[in-house]
């Protein structure tokens, strides 16, 4: 991906763009922190995170129709010129002392990011192409939070290097640290440079207007919403990322004041370096998130990131050690990047090219809808008295809607998504010919048998389910029973095998694809055993094709019939390769498709 011609520099406008923008809020943020205690701490907060929300809400039309009315690259250009004249001004009252002007020009600065926003994520699918649409929004979000990780920790130590215990006022501690706005402008000035080398990547301009008034009037608004509902997926995932940076928001916004009053901390370094380690954690959530996302859209991972992040909120009010906390927001970070890279790649992905900018734009609206309003609720208990732990249990609900929605649609996905994760910690696999299989219409896959793991070496790399033929027995296994019968798995038995070959034969009129092990158990010598001919009996009347696969380097472990000799080295992963041979005939013989995986195990 990184050898596409304007990767990297896209990545470093990115880059800028979030820690320019970042830089001035923890200024303001911390400013705050200095002089308010309690709950006008949290209040004062919340109004900040509010105003960099307001915007998106505001700009949903005029952004959404200015991604698709005009190329990408352009209006990041020109929203980085426009920030280079925010930036001046927001550095003028810093001098000056302008707390109010500095705190309300928060919203000045989002309203630029706002219309920008459309444009900066639908530019990753027509730059890299839906090949690396995962591997671009993982680099994407690893590198805003790079960003907001690093804008965290480098503003907020400036900001204690320049603050003094002298200034009691917010109108003086912004004085003192007022040489920190120029930063701000040379990040802007050189994001605008870089902003102004990127490839136009529009296929086909379009020749929408934007009337003023049927903006004032909601039309375009309704409209748009009316875009974003149309694919049902899109918009449950637009919701699921909504409540995710919900609950983010209401967590960043209430542990600063958690942290003072429950752990006695007041230093802004630790405060906000334990919130940036949930930075960290994204960075590598996103980089493991677009590993998994390898050969398609590992949409399983998003469940996995909402059960984790509910059952962490949840235990964060218990744990009164600043350095567990830290672990827990890593972790919760981690979990987070597995959540934010397939839920954006798979709207992106779904999203017809016409509408690109318009559906992004409204996925920015609906989630910054849902923190709005949640960041009003916290300020409305803020001010009521209801305190940080009490919050932190309800985020925890929130948490657990959040996996419900995305187990009910993702339920398959995540029991892969956990098998692939695990079976990772101890094996490497490498594919060939993974081109061979096709992208619809029935196949009767068949290969070796070498361990009691084969179904999920060779399911792993397809986006397309299969349907495995097993043993009766073990597909009645207590535990595993509910998840063979949600995986579609037919169950065969001496007894019962032409019900069986029935039941195949139907998967496979519907164009489904069919896994069996034509030697009927798992070889004790690593050798091809006798091929039996019971999937002759399948009629041929199908639409379809016999893929022959062969898995080499798993013979030995501790997943086959033969353990092997010796001391096995715990920190070593196994190297499995599985090879997926070209189509045949769907009439080949049981001894001819024994040759012919015969040679390709040769």
């Amino acid at each position: 991906m990184f050898k596409i011609i304007g990767v990297v520099n896209y990545l470093m406008v990115v880059f800028l763009n979030a820690f320019t923008d970042l830089g001035h809020k923890i200024i303001i943020q911390n400013t705050i922190f200095k002089v308010y205690d309690g709950d006008l701490l949290i209040v004062l907060t919340t109004v900040v995170n509010a105003l960099i929300l307001l915007p998106f809400i505001m700009m949903f039309s005029p952004s959404g129709f200015l991604a698709d009315r005009f190329p990408k690259n352009t209006i990041m250009k020109y929203s980085a010129l426009f920030a280079i004249l925010i930036t001046l001004i927001i550095t003028y009252s810093y001098y000056h002392g302008y707390f109010i002007f500095a705190f309300f020009m928060t919203f000045l600065l989002a309203m630029q990011s706002a219309l920008y926003g459309p444009a900066k994520y639908g530019y990753i699918k027509e730059l890299v192409g839906e090949k690396y649409i995962s591997s671009g929004n993982g680099a994407v979000q690893a590198v805003t939070t790079v960003a907001i990780l690093g804008g965290i920790i480098f503003y907020t130590v400036l900001f204690e290097g320049r603050y003094s215990d002298t200034a009691q006022t917010k109108e003086a501690v912004l004085e003192l640290i007022a040489p920190l706005g120029w930063l701000l402008v040379i990040g802007s000035v050189i994001e605008w440079y870089l902003a102004s080398k990127l490839p136009n990547k529009m296929l086909e301009a379009s020749k929408r207007t934007f009337k003023f008034k049927r903006y004032i009037k909601g039309v375009y608004l309704f409209k748009n919403l009316k875009t974003i509902r149309r694919k049902k997926e899109i918009f449950e995932n637009i919701i699921a990322l909504g409540l995710f940076w919900s609950i983010s928001q209401v967590v960043l916004a209430i542990f600063g004041e958690y942290a003072k009053s429950k752990l006695g901390v007041t230093n802004t370094i630790f405060v906000q370096g334990v919130m940036a380690l949930a930075g960290i954690g994204i960075v590598f959530g996103s980089i493991l998130a677009a590993k998994y996302s390898k050969y398609f859209i590992n949409l399983g991972l998003t469940t996995i990131g909402a059960v984790g992040i509910a059952i962490i909120v949840f235990f964060v009010p218990f744990v009164h050690s600043m350095g567990i906390i830290a672990v827990l927001f890593t972790v919760f970070g981690i979990l987070s990047g597995f959540l934010l890279v397939p839920l954006n790649a798979q709207i992106q992905f779904l999203s017809p090219r016409v509408h690109l900018g318009t559906i992004i734009a409204g996925s920015n609206f609906i989630q910054n809808i849902f923190m709005f309003l949640f960041l009003v609720v916290t300020t409305l208990f803020a001010y009521f008295g209801v305190n940080s732990q009490v919050l932190f249990f309800m985020m925890a609900l929130v948490g657990v809607y959040l996996f419900i929605i995305t187990f009910k649609r993702y339920g398959i996905d995540t029991f892969w998504a956990v098998m692939q994760i695990f079976s990772s910690f101890r094996h490497v696999y490498i594919y060939e010919g993974l081109e061979n299989i096709p992208k619809n219409g029935a196949v009767l896959l068949m290969g070796n048998h070498v361990s009691w793991l084969d179904w999920i070496i060779v399911q792993l790399p397809l986006k397309r389910y299969i349907n495995f033929m097993m043993d009766k027995n073990i597909y009645h296994w207590f535990g595993f029973h509910f998840f063979f019968k949600v995986g579609k798995a037919i169950p065969i038995s001496h007894k019962a095998s032409k019900d069986a070959f029935k039941e195949a034969h139907e998967r496979l009129l519907q164009g489904e694809i069919v896994g069996l092990y034509p030697e009927g158990a798992i070889t004790s010598d690593g050798k091809l055993g006798k091929f039996y001919r019971g999937y002759e009996l399948i009629p041929t009347d199908y639409d379809g094709v016999i893929i022959p696969c062969f898995i080499d380097g798993i013979f030995g472990s501790s997943f086959s019939r033969y353990k092997g000799k010796g001391r096995r080295n715990l920190f070593k992963r196994r190297e499995i390769r599985v090879y997926f041979g070209e189509a045949i005939s769907k009439d080949t013989k049981a001894d001819e498709l024994k040759n012919i995986i015969q040679k390709m195990k040769v």
